[in-house]
């Protein structure tokens, strides 16, 4: 497993899909799994920029990814703030655009696109993981 920390600021976006697709492209998934590989993980990180370090100008954002066993396993490590994802109600595809609340795609884009996503918080480290994995095929 490789891990690389980032800054937490959205330049560094496109660095943090590269390093995902990367890993994820020399170990064989298709053209479209390595797409939703590193929009997963783009939405994942653009979540922790944006709300674990809201008003923080020096948080970092440490990923680690690898295969194992036919599956990608991409975590992403913040000292943010922390969240609770269970309480994210998923959001009504259906509604007019007009009646549909801003927010809350990120996560059920990430659950669309990834075959687990499992978060922990850990306050007294103050250290957030997220973890998700992906499965050929």
């Amino acid at each position: 497993m490789q891990t690389v920390q980032f800054a937490a600021k959205f330049d560094f976006l496109d660095e943090i899909r590269e390093f995902v697709g990367d890993v994820a492209r020399k170990n064989g998934f298709t053209d479209r799994e390595v797409y939703n590989i590193q929009l997963a993980t783009d939405e994942a990180a653009s979540n922790i920029i944006e709300h674990a370090y809201e008003g923080v100008t020096n948080g970092l954002l440490e990923i680690s990814c690898g295969v194992r066993n036919k599956a990608i396993t991409i975590i992403l490590v913040d000292h943010g703030e922390s969240f609770d994802p269970s309480g994210v109600p998923t959001p009504d595809l259906k509604a007019d655009l007009s009646d549909r609340k801003i927010g809350g795609l990120g996560l059920f884009l990430m659950r669309k696109l990834m075959d687990e996503v499992h978060y922990t918080a850990e306050p007294k480290k103050n250290r957030n993981t997220l973890t998700m994995i992906k499965r050929k095929g």
